[in-house]
């Protein structure tokens, strides 16, 4: 890498690269349509622990290599499970969940970038970030149904809250793709850009983030999460209890002396 400050580092199906304050987790499957087997999931769920345990990164980014963003579950190794009367093999409980509470949770900005086909687990892993950036070749299936399932991977609480309960319904149950510029009407997704300025904008957001009051972003999230799970009167009391928290930063202190000082703030996440 050019910078300085950068690592990275890369398992058989995931890497993990650290920039500039920008950590970006790639899968690395290709060849698979970057979809999930064990391993996988494995490499992922503790990459999303580096991050979150990184204190050099602010920012996160999740996308995938080639011409995918992530088909879900490997079904050839779930064959094999269902052969060998394994079933599920406890995966929803064991890595989805905490994968998707991993991204959810994440005490710092995450961008899923999806570069591609996004179907089943790995759309709800996208819908998991706080935002989403789209390639033009983008789309969002979810398959669950296709083939004699529910939803998982958090599925059926985030989609009805980017695009309703009608909506999320209508993909879960025909399983139907969603192309990129249909995703962006609906509000599934935040921006869609070309495919070939997708790193581009991608790496432009992150910095903007990362850049930012990492604090304050960490209360936005907990406040966004919460708030739609209580009524006005508690979230007002936990908003108040966090905006408190958030007084009290560097970040906050130096932000409102740069405003009184007519010149732009540096945040420094504390």
């Amino acid at each position: 890498m050019a910078d300085s400050d950068s690592t990275e580092s890369a398992a058989e199906s995931v890497s993990y690269d650290l920039s500039e304050g920008v950590a970006t987790i790639t899968l690395e499957r290709p060849d698979a349509m970057n979809s999930l087997t064990r391993a996988a999931k494995e490499e992922l769920l503790g990459a999303i622990e580096r991050a979150k345990g990184d204190g050099s990164a602010r920012a996160v980014v999740l996308t995938g290599r080639g011409r995918a963003f992530c088909a879900g579950q490997d079904l050839r190794e779930h064959g094999e499970n269902l052969s060998e009367g394994r079933g599920l093999d406890g995966t929803v409980r064991e890595h989805y969940n905490p994968i998707v509470l991993g991204l959810a949770n994440m005490p710092k900005p995450v961008i899923a970038s999806v570069n591609g086909v996004a179907a089943g687990a790995g759309a709800a892993l996208a819908f998991a970030c706080d935002l989403r950036i789209a390639s033009e070749k983008a789309s969002f299936a979810m398959a669950f149904a296709n083939v004699g399932l529910g939803s998982d991977s958090g599925a059926s609480w985030t989609l009805p809250r980017l695009v309703g309960q009608a909506r999320a319904a209508e993909m879960l149950m025909l399983a139907e793709p969603v192309k990129a510029d249909r995703a962006l009407e609906i509000g599934l997704v935040n921006k869609v850009v070309p495919a070939d300025e997708l790193a581009a904008a991608t790496r432009e957001l992150a910095l903007r983030l990362a850049a930012g009051p990492t604090v304050a972003y960490a209360a936005i999230k907990a406040e966004l999460a919460f708030g739609q799970a209580l009524d006005l009167s508690r979230a007002l009391d936990m908003e108040a209890s966090l905006q408190e928290q958030c007084a009290e930063t560097v970040d906050h202190k130096n932000a409102t002396l740069a405003f009184l000082e007519k010149r732009k703030p540096s945040f420094e996440g504390r």
